[in-house]
């Protein structure tokens, strides 16, 4: 579960990122902290007499004199455990002249409030709901590439857009999947002290794949409300511009959050965000793109009511609210406007909830984008269908000319080439009809 509880707190939105690091790491830097205050007590001889300083694992307890009870408050780590907000409760040890006593009440009933018998459950549960939601949005988003690419007639500016969003929710999963398993393939904490060049390249890669994804959102989201707005949209040209804002701005985010973190804050895996100044370099456009497509958003809505309320337009009133509410469905994946449910609460607000919510919806998005602008779009179907009547009509005459005429299928002539000569038959047919009637006439 600790595995899972990590994984979890640096899959959520930015809005989390920047806090909610990975609490197993920090317990272990509390460690290293405590250690060397013992290392420096033990050098300096001090406190000879009493309790030493210790470590239990979760907090470093002060020198204290026989008799004296020490207080302490909980390690945050619990509140990542608790259902709903609430101070954290203290434990206490009794210095004795036999050693400190046991923690006093216990961390679990101190600290947990009743829900430690439910806290592994809970990440095993929210991890395997992330990991299945990218399974299938990896799968649908495959087939749906494979089916834009594969049809020519399907080859326009707006396919091409939705094909770069695809590959970037593809990427975004595959990195994730790469993350989980460098990271966290063990029920430890081992990598809180990794520091190999796998591991940083690991971060960098997930860092790209995710701002890459909220950037291509962006793009989604300014390409449909610049075609309302302007009349005359060179699409080309702009498509170039595009693909720079969606796959070069987060190369350059990414890269000197990397210079950074590699001269300023050189520590572990590059899995944590200690330096909040730092962590903006990559949480600031983000927080920017998420705004921005909000806005984007309720002005396509504001140009959808005008347009919709146009005389030239017909149907009752509503039939106009429900062709709005069907619009505004379809939007709201394609611009990821469920992101800005969190994004700017504070940090401590929900965190459960949060985890919920934005893995639970982010990890299924790439699927639900798939299905309305792929399987359910009506160009895709209509492209889908007409193929498939194609390849029914030649197999059906590939199959009747192998009967009919066994010298043709014996002598390797293909249904297609059959179809030619069979036109060209009933035409010289037709033809010599033609000649003999006419000197009747």
């Amino acid at each position: 579960a600790a595995a899972a509880m990590l994984a979890l707190l640096l899959l959520v939105a930015p809005s989390v990122w920047s806090q909610q690091v990975p609490m197993n790491c920090v317990i272990k830097r509390e460690q290293e902290k405590c250690m060397e205050m013992i290392t420096a007590d033990a050098a300096g001889n001090s406190r000879a007499s009493g309790c030493p300083r210790m470590w239990d694992n979760l907090t470093c307890w002060h020198p204290a004199q026989i008799g004296e009870v020490v207080e302490v408050n909980c390690p945050e780590l619990f509140s990542q455990f608790s259902e709903e907000e609430y101070e954290l409760g203290t434990v206490s040890r009794n210095c004795t002249e036999y050693g400190w006593s046991e923690t006093f009440p216990h961390y679990v009933d101190a600290c947990l409030e009743g829900n430690g018998s439910h806290v592994d459950m809970y990440y095993v549960s929210v991890k395997a709901l992330y990991t299945v939601g990218y399974s299938t949005s990896l799968v649908s988003l495959t087939i749906a590439m494979v089916i834009l690419c594969r049809f020519r007639k399907l080859h326009c500016t707006r396919n091409f857009i939705h094909m770069n969003l695809f590959v970037s929710f593809i990427l975004r999963a595959i990195s994730v999947f790469i993350k989980d398993s460098v990271l966290y393939a063990q029920e430890d904490s081992e990598h809180c002290f990794i520091h190999t060049l796998e591991c940083r390249a690991v971060m960098i890669f997930f860092h790209y794949c995710v701002l890459s994804n909220y950037f291509w959102l962006f793009i989604e989201g300014l390409y449909l409300f610049t075609l309302l707005v302007e009349t005359f949209f060179p699409e080309k040209r702009y498509f170039y511009w595009y693909i720079i804002i969606g796959w070069g701005t987060p190369t350059l985010c990414v890269t000197v959050w990397a210079v950074l973190r590699l001269h300023l804050d050189d520590a572990g895996c590059w899995d944590m965000n200690d330096n909040a100044a730092i962590w903006w370099v990559i949480k600031g456009p983000v927080l920017a793109s998420i705004m921005i497509n909000f806005v984007l958003f309720i002005g396509i809505i504001i140009i959808l009511v005008q347009k919709l309320q146009s005389p030239d337009i017909g149907g009752n009133e509503s039939s106009i609210y429900l062709r709005l509410a069907r619009s505004t469905l379809l939007l709201i994946p394609l611009f990821g406007i469920h992101y800005t449910v969190f994004a700017f609460s504070p940090e401590n607000v929900s965190k459960r909830e949060r985890l919920v919510f934005e893995l639970g919806l982010g990890s299924f998005q790439g699927f639900v984008v798939a299905v309305l602008y792929c399987f359910l779009n009506g160009e895709v179907q209509s492209e889908i269908k007409r193929k498939w009547r194609s390849w029914t009509v030649n197999r059906y005459f590939a199959v009747d000319m192998k009967h009919r005429h066994p010298s043709l299928a014996s002598s390797g002539v293909n249904g297609g080439t059959q179809l030619s000569i069979l036109s060209k038959s009933s035409s010289q047919i037709r033809m010599s009809s033609l000649q003999a009637e006419s000197p009747a006439t």
